[in-house]
């Protein structure tokens, strides 16, 4: 796995390109949760067209997957000249429970977050496709506890089966987690203290 890149500069070498050309392409970006997502969509707004995808069956309880849900809705509705586009995913704990079956021992940021991750991931790109958009990714590398250089690789081996790129990011530089931290208390958005699963309400 890579893990000397500068996926910043990557992103910036990319968001430069398009505004060169006067473009405002698609992009179907993959929300973990409304706080992640409130920096994320902040930076990239004014260069995509962002159709927002909301698919996480990794959330436990269904109450808590309402109450970031109702969260996201808020960022959405507060964050100044955003015209994001929310589209919820199917919330399908079944199948998650199924994907990370036999990893439930597994540490927090070991294998069963990766199986997570790229659950989600994929089908991100799947949502992708269906909607003709021009690039997918994910707000999941702004957050410090998450592996940039995992998350990154399996967006570039996700690539390689659809017909979507996948755009490159560690949202967290330019002190993006910082950022989130900020509009979540200006917004007064609600900020959840676990992951999401199950597994991780124990840890």
């Amino acid at each position: 796995m890579e893990n000397k890149r500068n996926y910043q500069r990557e992103l910036d070498s990319i968001i430069k390109e398009i505004t060169n050309k006067g473009i405002r392409p698609t992009l179907l970006l993959h929300s973990c949760c409304g706080p992640c997502s409130s920096y994320v969509m902040e930076y990239l707004n004014k260069y995509f067209k962002i159709k927002l995808f909301f698919y996480n069956p990794n959330i436990h309880p269904a109450e808590e997957y309402e109450r970031r849900l109702e969260a996201q809705k808020k960022v959405l509705e507060s964050l100044p000249l955003c015209d994001a586009e929310l589209i919820e995913g199917e919330y399908d704990p079944k199948a998650w429970f199924e994907a990370v079956k036999g990893l439930e021992k597994e540490p927090e940021g070991g294998k069963r977050c990766q199986v997570c991750i790229r659950l989600r991931m994929e089908r991100a790109a799947q949502q992708a496709v269906k909607l003709k958009a021009d690039y997918f990714a994910t707000t999941l590398t702004v957050s410090p506890h998450k592996n940039a250089p995992y998350i990154n690789s399996a967006g570039e081996e996700i690539e390689k089966t659809v017909t979507v790129p996948y755009l490159v990011s560690d949202f967290k530089k330019k002190n993006g987690y910082k950022r989130s931290v900020e509009l979540c208390r200006i917004y007064d958005i609600y900020r959840q203290n676990y992951c999401g699963c199950t597994y991780s309400i124990w840890e």
